[in-house]
């Protein structure tokens, strides 16, 4: 049994503040990140202070954000995982073949993480690249993921995400979201449309390793220029699956 005496306390709420930090929050001061993670300001601070004096926070004497430095953490992990080592071929094909951009994400918590991409065009207002989060309750491979979950747990996840509209077109009712999961789990895949962000749609399908075992998700985001957005089935989905069944048989 884990001894508390073995926990460094004070690593947990440096990370707390590393966690802080995204796309929507780049810069931050102290009082900010003491109200995001319920640190007192004064722990908020000296976690700062510390983040600036090894090089992973600049500090501009009002806000902090993070340097390039924090990537080390993150791509070390990545670099550690073989499935992006093993699905990053597999994705530079698919993509030259089908001319768009493919994902490979997998699950943490309420978000996805993409962990493999490969790019031909932009079609998100976003950079996307491995170690990029989205909410998993409105992202194609998102509801792959939880639809690979029991359904008790994946409903945990809905109710614990963050339902705030990103488009007009995204869906808020945690029992429409769960719909839409059980409808990724009878047809196999998820389409989403314009939910993240207008113009954007995409296809999703699981990534099952040789023990039947979904491990990520696999997708293409394309231009909402289609009339009907599951015509994007009828285009992409051959290619998917067939991409899907060549991982089945080199992921253990």
């Amino acid at each position: 049994m884990l001894n508390k005496t073995d926990i460094i306390a004070s690593l947990g709420k440096g990370l707390r503040v590393l966690e802080c930090f995204g796309a929507d929050s780049p810069r931050l001061a102290i009082a900010e990140v003491a109200e995001a993670t319920g640190l007192d300001r004064a722990t908020a601070r000296r976690c700062l202070l510390t983040l600036h004096e090894f090089g992973y926070a600049d500090y501009d004497g009002k806000f902090f954000s993070l340097t390039p430095r924090v990537l080390r953490l993150g791509m070390g992990a990545l670099a550690a995982l073989p499935l992006p080592q093993i699905v990053q071929p597999w994705l530079d094909h698919l993509s030259e073949q089908i001319d768009q951009s493919v994902s490979v994400a997998i699950l943490d918590e309420t978000e996805i993480v993409y962990v493999a991409r490969a790019a031909q065009r932009r079609v998100m207002s976003i950079g996307l690249m491995p170690g990029s989060r989205l909410p998993a309750h409105c992202t194609s491979m998102g509801r792959v993921l939880l639809a690979a979950l029991p359904e008790d747990e994946a409903r945990a996840v809905v109710e614990a995400s963050d339902l705030t509209p990103r488009t007009p077109h995204s869906r808020t009712d945690p029992e429409e979201i769960m719909a839409f999961i059980a409808g990724t789990r009878a047809a196999g895949h998820a389409v989403v449309d314009q939910e993240v962000e207008l113009g954007l749609r995409s296809l999703a399908v699981p990534v099952i390793n040789s023990r039947g075992q979904t491990v990520a998700a696999l997708n293409t985001g394309v231009a909402a220029v289609q009339q009907n957005a599951d015509e994007i089935v009828q285009l992409y989905l051959p290619a998917l699956v067939k991409v899907q069944d060549g991982l089945r048989r080199v992921l253990n």
